[in-house]
C-alpha cells in the first residue's frame, strides 16, 4: 500500500499502482480538496485494476482526521471515554454513532475503509496516543470500540485495530522515535493486549502491529516479530483477519534495515500487506523487490476489506440517521 503526492494520479504514479506488488493506496489531507475531487480520485483508483485496488485513510476524529472541509469534525474518541465514566449506556450510544457517521462519510466518497480504532489504552504517558486512545481501562476500551466497531459494520466498512500489542505505555513516538517498552509480556497481555482480544471475539477484520521494541519479550519491533505476530496474535488469540504493517517510513521501522529489508522482514513475521509512505523512491523499490512475492492467504484475506455497498454523499445527507448521528456526535464535540 502506498500513497499519492497530490489531488490527481499523475503519470508515473498510474505506472506504479498497476504493478502486480500494489495492491491500495492510502490517502492523506494532500489528497483532499473537496469531497467530490476525493470521490473522483478514488473511483479513478478503482477502475486502475482488476480486482480493485483498496483505497484506505486515516479518518479517526480529533487529532487525526484527513478530510475536513465537507465532513463533520469528529472529536477525538478519548472525549466517550470521559462520558463512560458517568454513563455507560450514552458512551457506547455515541460510540456506535460516532463509528457509524465516520464510515459512512468515508464509504460515501467510495473509500474503502479507515484505519481506525485506536486499541492503545490512554496511560497518559504516549503523546502521540493520548486521546486518540478510548481511555486508560482495557475493559472500558474494549466495551467502547465494540460499539464503535458495530456502527463502522453497519455502514459497510471492516474495522482496523491498531497498534498491536499496545503503544499506550512508551513516551517515545514511533514516527520519529524507536520507541522502547521494558514491561513484561504477562503485564503486557494481561492489561494492553485485552481490548484486542476481546475485539478479535467480536470479528474484528484486521490489525496494525505497534512500531515498537518490547526487549523483555522480543527483540524486535513486534510488526517485525513472527513471536507478535504468529504465536500471540494468530495462535494464542486466534486472529484469522488481516495483518496490516504501520508506515515502513517511520522511524521505529528502521531497525530493520533498508525499506525492502523492512518489507520482507514485515512480511516474514506474518504481515499480508506492508504501507510505504511518503517516500515514492522507496515504494517503488519495496514493489519491485516483491514483484514475485504471492500468499493465496493474504489475497482471500485482504478481500474482505473491501467496503461494501453504501450510499452516496447526496443519498447519505438525505438519511435521518446521517441527520441524527450529526448531532449527537457534535453534541459532545469540546469547545
Amino acid at each position: 500500500m502506498l500513497d499519492l503526492a497530490g489531488l490527481e494520479i499523475s503519470p508515473a504514479e498510474r505506472e506504479m499502482l498497476k504493478h502486480p506488488a500494489v495492491g491500495g493506496v492510502i490517502l492523506f489531507a494532500r489528497n483532499y480538496a473537496s469531497a467530490d475531487q476525493v470521490a473522483m480520485l478514488v473511483a479513478e483508483i478503482h477502475r486502475l485494476r482488476e480486482p480493485r485496488l483498496l483505497v484506505a485513510v486515516d479518518h479517526e476524529g480529533g487529532r487525526v482526521q484527513r478530510f475536513r472541509d465537507g465532513f463533520t469534525v469528529l472529536p477525538a474518541v478519548r472525549h466517550l471515554g470521559a462520558i463512560y465514566d458517568t454513563d455507560r449506556k450514552r458512551a457506547k450510544r455515541l460510540a456506535e454513532a460516532h463509528g457509524w457517521l465516520m464510515a459512512a462519510e468515508v464509504r460515501a466518497v467510495g473509500i474503502d475503509f479507515s484505519f481506525a480504532p485506536v486499541l492503545d489504552l490512554d496511560r497518559g504517558v504516549s503523546a502521540v496516543i493520548g486521546d486518540r486512545a478510548f481511555h486508560s481501562d482495557p475493559e472500558i476500551v474494549a466495551d467502547l470500540a465494540h460499539a464503535y466497531m458495530s456502527g463502522m459494520a453497519r455502514a459497510g466498512m471492516a474495522a482496523t485495530g491498531k497498534h498491536f500489542p499496545g503503544h499506550g505505555a512508551v513516551e517515545a513516538d514511533s514516527h520519529i522515535a524507536i520507541p522502547v517498552d521494558e514491561r513484561r509480556y504477562e503485564d503486557i497481555y494481561a492489561e494492553d493486549i485485552l481490548p484486542f482480544e476481546r475485539m478479535i471475539h467480536f470479528g474484528l477484520a484486521a490489525v496494525m502491529p505497534a512500531h515498537v521494541i518490547y526487549p523483555r519479550v522480543d527483540p524486535h519491533p513486534a510488526g517485525f516479530s513472527p513471536f507478535w505476530m504468529q504465536e500471540v496474535l494468530r495462535t494464542r488469540l486466534g486472529f484469522q483477519g488481516v495483518i496490516f504493517s504501520d508506515d515502513l517510513s517511520m522511524e521505529g521501522a528502521s531497525v530493520a534495515g533498508g525499506y525492502v529489508e523492512r518489507a520482507h522482514a514485515a512480511l516474514g513475521a506474518g504481515c499480508d500487506m506492508v504501507l510505504v509512505c511518503n517516500n515514492p523512491e522507496a515504494a517503488a523499490q519495496v514493489a519491485e523487490a516483491l514483484t514475485d512475492h504471492h500468499n493465496p492467504a493474504s489475497h482471500a484475506r485482504l478481500l474482505r476489506m473491501r467496503g461494501r455497498p453504501a450510499p452516496d454523499r447526496l443519498q447519505l445527507q438525505q438519511m435521518p440517521a446521517w441527520q441524527q448521528a450529526v448531532q449527537a456526535v457534535a453534541g459532545h464535540v469540546p469547545a
